[in-house]
């Protein structure tokens, strides 16, 4: 549903909450205070949640057994009018849960009423977030996780090509690409690790709280929490209606998340550049330029760049939200909504987005390795060899500075240099000076945990798939 299907008319004095007003609202007041237009996407968790209060108020007695069955009956048949898109909503009744209670009225009579009994807006609309956030939860685990399997296996392919490693964005030292992608996926871990330590306190259930101090019906809440799939009810009722920190904590993992999607993009932009010719996305990942019919623009990997700030600002806007907020609940929390709803979206649309672009990534290994002999990438390798040779790091460090300068000057990088030139610099260069000063001899030297050697490539690829 969208808000172009919502209506307008102006039947302040018919809410549910009426009885103590003597005008009706404001038809303006009306407008600026509904949350309809964006909360009606909660639809299903709001009508999951009416069944599942309705199941648990027959189970301790407030509802009869067929009470129980009419509204469960209603609020399914309300569901379907959503979803074949026969429902009308209405800004005077403000939001997805009026709405609903409206039209379950409507179909089943008086009964509808008594679905509200034991419960409020408050906790109602805190449990829906809950229900949805945490669905939703799972939707981008599994992309995550998608994009994490995509990365290994383009890592494993490309354990052994050579590229050139990059501080300050300097040549520094060689690397493989799947090192590097590695890196990328190590990122994605803590990502995961903190979405999933998010899910544990999105699911726990307000329900029961009522407005702000718990209800006087004998509700049994353990019966609710069961039926929702809650690990167990929240504790305090002034704290259930109140607490966005579930919502904070998810904007903050989105935050980090697509902190990192941003960095992977700054890369995947430079190397698709013309200067660096690393790499080459598939034109079903790109578009052109009106006006330059050469262009082929990385929009996917830019895109997601900039979409960063915007989920850094929502994570901004729900905590300068809730900074002043005294307890219970207030009609600020009504805010929190869009930015939340449009942080998942746009996380789900930019893990997607990866997930199926980094596994069509074509390496240009040749062009990496040209670029990983220039910039003198082994120069760290000749200093390691001049220690094992016996001369102190720091002298060892001005003997290849010194080298480097030749080699600036003469346009060539040391791997080129012959053993004579070499040994200008240090007499305890010998011939075995090129076993490391090669770009493949460098990779293999960094056989260790954690290194970029193509078998330590292949050994990490092979424990993230075994979870380690």
């Amino acid at each position: 549903m969208t808000d172009q299907s919502i209506t307008d008319q102006n039947t302040s004095a018919e809410k549910p909450w009426g009885g103590r007003f003597t005008e009706p609202t404001d038809a303006f007041v009306e407008r600026f205070t509904a949350s309809v237009g964006f909360d009606q996407r909660l639809y299903h968790h709001d009508i999951t949640g009416s069944i599942a209060h309705a199941t648990m108020l027959a189970e301790v007695g407030v509802l009869t057994a067929q009470e129980r069955d009419t509204i469960i009956e209603g609020l399914k048949g309300v569901k379907a009018d959503i979803e074949a898109g026969r429902f009308e909503w209405s800004v005077s009744l403000e939001d997805v849960h009026m709405n609903i209670e409206a039209k379950l009225t409507e179909r089943i009579g008086i009964t509808g009423k008594k679905l509200h009994t034991g419960r409020s807006r408050n906790d109602q609309v805190a449990t829906d977030i809950r229900l949805y956030l945490r669905d939703e939860i799972d939707v981008i685990a599994a992309e995550l996780n998608r994009l994490q399997s995509g990365l290994l296996d383009l890592a494993e392919r490309e354990a052994a090509t050579i590229m050139p490693g990059f501080t300050h964005l300097q040549t520094a030292q060689p690397v493989t690409f799947g090192h590097h992608l590695l890196a990328w996926y190590e990122m994605l871990v803590r990502d995961a690790d903190r979405l999933q330590d998010c899910r544990k306190r999105v699911n726990v259930m307000p329900l029961g709280a009522a407005a702000l101090a718990g209800t006087t019906y004998p509700i049994d809440r353990s019966i609710t929490a069961k039926l929702l799939g809650f690990d167990r009810p929240s504790e305090n009722s002034l704290d259930s209606v109140s607490d966005r920190d579930f919502a904070i904590e998810f904007c903050g993992f989105a935050a980090l998340l697509m902190t990192h999607l941003s960095r992977f993009s700054e890369e995947l932009v430079l190397w698709t550049s013309a200067q660096f010719d690393f790499i080459d996305l598939p034109d079903r990942f790109c578009t052109g330029s009106s006006i330059m019919p050469q262009k082929k623009n990385p929009d996917v990997p830019e895109l997601v760049r900039g979409k960063t700030g915007r989920v850094n600002g929502h994570l901004i806007s729900l905590l300068t939200l809730m900074k002043s907020q005294p307890l219970a609940y207030n009609k600020d929390n009504q805010e929190d909504k869009e930015p939340l709803f449009d942080t998942v979206d746009t996380v789900k649309g930019c893990l997607k987005a990866y997930a199926d672009m980094i596994p069509a990534i074509e390496a240009k290994a040749d062009n990496m390795r040209v670029a990983a002999k220039r910039g003198f990438s082994t120069a760290t390798d000749l200093a390691d060899y001049l220690v094992k040779k016996g001369v102190a790091f720091r002298d060892a460090h001005e003997i290849v500075g010194k080298a480097v300068g030749f080699g600036v000057a003469e346009g060539r990088d040391l791997s080129e240099m012959t053993t004579e030139e070499l040994a200008r610099f240090s007499d305890v260069i010998g011939e075995d000076v090129f076993d490391v000063l090669t770009l493949d001899g460098s990779v293999q030297a960094r056989d260790h945990l954690g290194g970029t050697a193509p078998n330590q490539v292949r050994a990490a690829v092979a424990r993230a798939r075994k979870g380690r």
